[in-house]
């Protein structure tokens, strides 16, 4: 008989790699959002979902918890600083302490030449996309850096950080700063065992998506852009958060991990 069949299975590998972890993840009710809210759950961590308005995940919420896990859901507006603090406040009170898995993953997009761009639209999405993203890192880092907690910072980018996208200057902006954004307080972070990580998908078949998916022709010329032949699905963003977030990627930190099928490969440059 093979010996290696009597070895007990490694403590470490029993456990799920969230095990114990206090996740929060904004713009949590579809999407992205939702795919990494249950993604979590399944890793093992209580997971905190932020939505706004209408999308709210009463439904998500009770599919977590009759599969065991722990989680409640909380509306809060991550662009308006006292909604942020709320929902801090509230998530530690409720989770018996820190945030120390947050997931910045709300944002919106409109399409608008930069001819006909209203200011309220580019001050709606850098407000949603940059300040939001400013205010939760903010509100996470000051509680774990108060009790000297580590802790992981996932911003979800997009492939627009580095890819410009005629009519969506404004989101393009956005995303490029929050690369840099997150990249910087990386640095600052470090010291406390805070990592900042960038997930940055490419054309991910999303609800904010649904008018590419209706359009046959539109699908196919994205998919044309795409190395690898397909739109991604928002599983496939998810399990890459849950891996940077998780125990595996500690030496990784100020770094963009692209989940684009090669499109930022410039597959149409010759």
């Amino acid at each position: 008989m093979d010996t290696a069949e009597k070895q007990p299975i490694p403590e470490q590998a029993q456990r799920r790699r969230l095990d114990g972890r206090r996740a929060l993840v904004t713009g949590g009710a579809s999407g992205i959002g939702r795919a990494t809210a249950m993604r979590m759950a399944a890793e093992g961590a209580a997971v905190v979902v932020n939505y706004i308005g209408s999308a709210e995940p009463a439904q998500l919420v009770g599919e977590l918890e009759r599969d065991g896990g722990r989680a409640l859901e909380v509306e809060a507006d991550v662009s308006v600083e006292e909604q942020v603090v709320e929902m801090f406040r509230r998530a530690r009170a409720e989770l018996g302490g820190p945030v120390d898995l947050l997931v910045n993953n709300a944002g919106i997009e409109k399409p608008f030449p930069l001819t006909e761009m209203p200011l309220a639209e580019w001050r709606r999405v850098l407000d949603v996309n940059v300040t939001g993203a400013f205010l939760c890192a903010r509100e996470a880092a000051r509680s774990l850096i108060a009790e000297g907690t580590p802790g992981v910072i996932v911003n979800v980018s997009s492939v627009h950080e580095v890819i410009p996208w005629p009519r969506f200057s404004h989101y393009c902006a956005s995303k490029g700063a929050m690369k840099l954004f997150g990249q910087t307080i990386a640095r600052e972070l470090a010291p406390h065992r805070i990592r900042v990580v960038m997930v940055a998908p490419g054309a991910i078949v999303t609800p904010i998506n649904k008018e590419l998916i209706g359009d046959p022709e539109k699908r196919r010329q994205v998919e044309e852009q795409i190395p690898w032949g397909r739109m991604g699905e928002s599983e496939e963003v998810a399990a890459a958060i849950a891996w940077v977030a998780g125990p595996d990627a500690e030496y990784v930190t100020g770094s963009t991990i692209f989940v684009d099928g090669g499109m930022t490969l410039y597959p149409r440059f010759v």
